[in-house]
């Protein structure tokens, strides 16, 4: 069953989370026709490749949208608030703030990472038995356990910060006094855990992070809390619906499937077109221009709202030949455009290499250790979240082979 993709509330997807039909229509007919948010609001949606990475490239195009009257993402207290936010910020500021942080997360340094997020994948499937719910008991807890131990989050922690993490990323069900007081205490939490590694220094992510400067210019205290709040939200939920989409893609389509399965080394090829084509359909977040600025599919005049649909730009038949088409070789030996599942641009995920990390060792560990899997219910009873990261609730699967 499906429901509301959000937060393009009239954007809705295909049967099985396939993209929506709508995006055919968008793509040649309305570029940059207008959709409403979960708040009700009516903004112009950009779904063509090229429209979209104009826009995130655009020194025009600002993530400032705290005046008064603009259009809001959802209603209430919501991710565009806080000024203080990386993702919320222009230059220089977000120069400063990107410059200060960039270190810490280059493929060079997440490479070492690898070995040890792998043998967490492993280790958790090694636990579970011939059947079990892959969201609940893998696609969650491997991205949740990697946080936990790259921010030195004590274990015991780890339940709190799903909850929290389910609140911000919903779009619909949480309260705007109760959305308030889950971010007030997350960010008390996270002011304490950087407080403690200011006491104690370590040797994880957030001890990286306080050590970072240029020059001798440094992140303040605000902007450390607002780091460790950006990686357990973002990193946490956004990764385990891409780990549930791409299993669950995967076992659809079986030929594909055997073949990682003979062939495991076609992870990382294959997290790539599982990133593209079920990647995070949430969106780049709304921006709004500082001056006109010219599109494919129109121009957008000084003060419009947009939003850019990475999805749709993923799916756009000009970018990538056959979009609706799963293929784990389409990265391979040629491959097409890049995809635009990180964004592009000033804004683009900090944390793409770790992601990308964590996706490959997933989906190897998948076909490694569990080359029978296969849904234990029909696909078509498989239920979707509906809050900014859409992904199935729950997985129900069997694997009676269990592999080494």
């Amino acid at each position: 069953m499906t429901s509301e993709l959000s937060p393009n509330k009239d954007i809705v997807p295909g049967p099985l989370g396939t993209p929506p039909p709508e995006f055919a229509r968008r793509h040649e007919e309305g570029p940059l026709d207008p959709a409403a948010m979960p708040s009700g609001d009516l903004v112009p949606v950009a779904v063509r490749y090229e429209d979209v990475r104009t826009l995130l490239g655009s020194a025009a195009s600002s993530r400032n949208l705290r005046f008064p009257g603009l259009p809001r993402l959802v209603s209430g207290m919501g991710i565009d608030d806080d000024p203080d936010a990386l993702i919320n910020q222009d230059p220089p500021e977000h120069t400063r703030y990107r410059r200060i942080m960039h270190g810490a997360f280059t493929p060079r340094r997440t490479e070492p990472w690898r070995p040890w997020i792998a043998a967490i994948a492993g280790e958790l499937l090694d636990r579970l038995g011939e059947e079990f719910d892959l969201v609940d008991a893998f696609a969650v807890r491997l991205p949740g356990q990697v946080v936990c131990r790259l921010l030195g989050v004590p274990h015991e922690d780890y339940d709190q910060f799903v909850a929290w993490t389910d609140m911000f990323l919903t779009t619909s069900t949480a309260a705007e006094q109760v959305r308030h007081r889950g971010y007030t205490e997350f960010m008390a939490y996270a002011r304490d855990l950087v407080a403690r590694h200011r006491a104690e220094p370590g040797d994880d992510l957030i001890d990286l992070l306080v050590q970072a400067r240029d020059a001798d210019d440094r992140l303040s205290e605000g902007e450390l809390v607002n780091t460790v709040f950006s990686l357990i939200t973002a990193g946490h939920e956004t990764t385990a619906s891409m780990v549930s989409r791409g299993a669950f893609r995967l076992m659809l389509h079986r030929e594909q499937w055997d073949e990682l399965v003979a062939q495991p080394e076609l992870a990382p090829t294959a997290a790539e077109e599982i990133l593209r084509y079920d990647g995070p359909p949430a969106s780049a977040f709304m921006r709004r221009m500082t001056e006109d600025v010219e599109l494919s599919g129109g121009t957008l005049k000084a003060g419009t709202v947009v939003m850019p649909n990475l999805n749709a730009a993923n799916h756009d038949p000009r970018a990538f030949p056959e979009p609706e088409r799963f293929d784990i070789h389409r990265f391979g030996t040629h491959p097409p455009h890049p995809h635009l599942a990180f964004g592009y641009g000033p804004h683009r995920c900090l944390a793409a290499a770790l992601a990308r990390v964590e996706l490959t060792e997933a989906v190897r560990a998948l076909a490694v250790k569990r080359p029978g899997l296969r849904l234990a219910v029909p696909a078509e009873d498989v239920e979707w979240s509906d809050g900014l990261t859409y992904r199935p609730v729950a997985l129900p699967v069997t694997s009676a082979d269990l592999g080494s």
